[in-house]
Order: structure tokens, then C-alpha cells, then sequence
């Protein structure tokens, strides 16, 4: 239930995040319109089965495979992906679960619901795990195409 709630409150977010270029004027004499999506209603399909299994996107605007996007994402608990990176830097926030993230050589950090974190993008490596108690769900956002470049080919993230 306290999922549900955050997930509303992050529907006001992306709300204003999406009405941003319209009340700055960029779409001419057009009216403002919201975009809603209930979270009952996200579409969850998988972002990569082969290579993150397990893992699930909904996507809000944009196109994570293309370019600019904001998205859901839900780990399974217990997924861990090994050292990697990432070409764009993300944005996110913490839905539900426990986020664990490990930057090579420095302690990792846990990240609970309403947590917020800007990973670098570039050589930042890293690793992505979610804690074995229950799923993790994060909105996150990034200028470019989500993508994931493992430090030692040939070694996939591990399904929960």
C-alpha cells in the first residue's frame, strides 16, 4: 500500500516534469494537457531477458532505446548486476525496496523509498544490486539511451 502511495506522489513528479515543456512555451499556441498514468495502469515488459533477467521497465515518456526517457524500472529481489557501466548519466528515485549500489574501490551505499541519487555517466563503475526482502522499484530519467557496459565481458546480472 505505501508503495502505491509513493508511486502517486511520483505521478505528480513526472506530471510536472512532463507538463515542463509546455507551459514554457515551446509547443506554439497549444494548451497544456496532462499526462496520467495510474500506477495500476503502467505497462511492465521486460527491459533486457537475457541480459538483466528479470528486470522490468515501464516506460512514461521518451524511449529508453533511443534517447532521452523516464521510466520505472523494477529489480527482482536478490538481482545483482556485477562491475559496469553506463554511457549517460541517470536520475533516480527510490520507489520501494532496498536499493544497494557499490562504486568500484568505496563502500556501497542502501537507498530506501524517497531516497534520490544522479549516477554519473561515463567510467563511473559500479555495481546494482537489490536487497533479498522484497523487490526494488525506482522512476528514473536520463538524457540518453539506457544502455550497460559490463567491466569483465561474458558475465551477466544474476536473476533474485
Amino acid at each position: 500500500m505505501r508503495a502505491r502511495s509513493i508511486l502517486a506522489g511520483l505521478g505528480f513528479f513526472v506530471l510536472a516534469t512532463t507538463l515542463t515543456p509546455h507551459l514554457s512555451g515551446d509547443q506554439g499556441t497549444q494548451s497544456p494537457s496532462p499526462t496520467v498514468m495510474p500506477a495500476a495502469e503502467l505497462e511492465w515488459a521486460d527491459l533486457d531477458p537475457e541480459g538483466a533477467p528479470g528486470v522490468k521497465i515501464a516506460p512514461l515518456w521518451g524511449d529508453h532505446q533511443k534517447g532521452r526517457f523516464g521510466a520505472f524500472l523494477r529489480l527482482p529481489a536478490g538481482f545483482a548486476a556485477p562491475l559496469h557501466t553506463h554511457t549517460h548519466e541517470i536520475k533516480v528515485v527510490i520507489v520501494s525496496g532496498t536499493y544497494i549500489q557499490a562504486p568500484e574501490g568505496k563502500p556501497e551505499f542502501r537507498l530506501g523509498p524517497g531516497s534520490y541519487f544522479l549516477q554519473p555517466g561515463g567510467n563511473y563503475r559500479h555495481t546494482t544490486s537489490c536487497d533479498k526482502a522484497s523487490d526494488c522499484v525506482f522512476f528514473f530519467e536520463s538524457e540518453g539511451a539506457f544502455d550497460m557496459h559490463m567491466a569483465a565481458p561474458g558475465k551477466p546480472p544474476a536473476a533474485g
